[in-house]
């Protein structure tokens, strides 16, 4: 009888662990990341260290789709190469602390956002700079050059405003203004106050 409690029991964490991973790459999902990617990375959360062959094994991936999933979060920094001792294959471990899992992730995605649309602006405003110092064009084309100019011109505080919020995320200072500490089941989770 003990046996069949303790599988039922066993079906139930397996069911529990499957609705986060599930979500865990929902979410991911909802950041760009593909699916297949976030389920690698929900199943070392629950699993600890896993050879490539291991993750095969139990997710039913192929090789080559679980070597780019791991490469890309190894390249967000969530999931870390290691060593078994005495084994000649890697193995990879997921990030478990969400706070670092955080820092790494978004800095990661907002740095490549404001380099991506700096460079952007950059290379579209010495067009039109050129455009703009023209002798040879029309007054109105170089007013819709000038007008275009000083739009980008007025994005660039938002990317400098994200490029420090990303560098606190990454050095854990947003952490000191935003405090993370365990609520209750009496706090109000949006503003930490009580009910």
């Amino acid at each position: 009888m003990a046996e069949f409690l303790d599988e039922d029991a066993k079906q139930s964490i397996d069911n529990a662990k499957d609705l986060v991973v599930d979500s865990l790459a929902e979410t991911m999902d909802l950041y760009g990341v593909t699916r297949s990617a976030g389920t690698l990375y929900g199943t070392m959360y629950f699993e600890g260290d896993m050879t490539l062959d291991e993750m095969r094994d139990q997710l039913g991936m192929s090789k080559p789709s679980m070597s780019t999933g791991v490469k890309k979060l190894q390249d967000f920094n969530v999931v870390k190469k290691t060593f078994r001792k005495g084994q000649r294959k890697h193995t990879y471990v997921a990030e478990r602390d969400f706070f670092r899992f955080f820092a790494n992730f978004f800095s990661y995605k907002w740095e490549r956002e404001v380099d991506m649309n700096l460079e952007a602006i950059r290379t579209a405003q010495n067009q039109l700079a050129d455009i703009i110092a023209s002798e040879n064009l029309s007054a109105e084309v170089i007013q819709e050059a000038q007008e275009t100019y000083d739009i980008l011109e007025q994005s660039k505080p938002y990317y400098y405003w994200l490029q420090r919020l990303a560098a606190m995320v990454k050095s854990g200072e947003i952490f000191d203004i935003i405090p993370f500490y365990p609520m209750n089941d009496e706090e109000d989770y949006g503003t930490g106050e009580q009910r």
